[in-house]
């Protein structure tokens, strides 16, 4: 990001540079070029007054949009957390009957290999 110091300086470094520059290619009078230079130096006042204001009200807009983004993503966090519990909740009884089936099954699955067992060695 651009330092705002070294932005002002860059302003009135070109705002001398352009002014010696009119100074020396100008075909006007001495009472004209000033009153031209004194409106020109107003201006550029203005300007740079503006950038300022537009800077600080940027600067403002900024800190406002990261703190109301803070909010939304301690909110979204606390509604994610929310759903994960519920779903854990809602999970919970369905895994059990699934752990009761897989049980049942292995119980059938072992009196089977005794009944074959048995069977074959018959």
């Amino acid at each position: 990001m651009i330092n705002s110091k070294s932005l002002l300086i860059g302003i009135l470094a070109g705002g001398i540079v352009s002014a010696a520059a009119t100074l020396f290619t100008t075909p006007k009078a001495g009472r004209e070029l000033r009153t031209d230079v004194k409106l020109k130096s107003d201006n550029a006042v203005r300007y740079v007054n503006q950038l300022r204001t537009d800077g600080v009200d940027l600067k403002e807009q900024i800190t406002k949009t990261s703190k109301e983004g803070a909010a939304l993503i301690k909110d979204l966090s606390a509604d994610v957390k929310e759903s994960i519990e519920s779903w854990k909740k809602t999970v919970e009884p369905h895994q059990k009957n699934i752990q009761k089936y897989l049980t049942q099954i292995e119980e059938s699955l072992k009196e089977l290999e005794e009944k074959t067992n048995t069977q074959s060695e018959q």
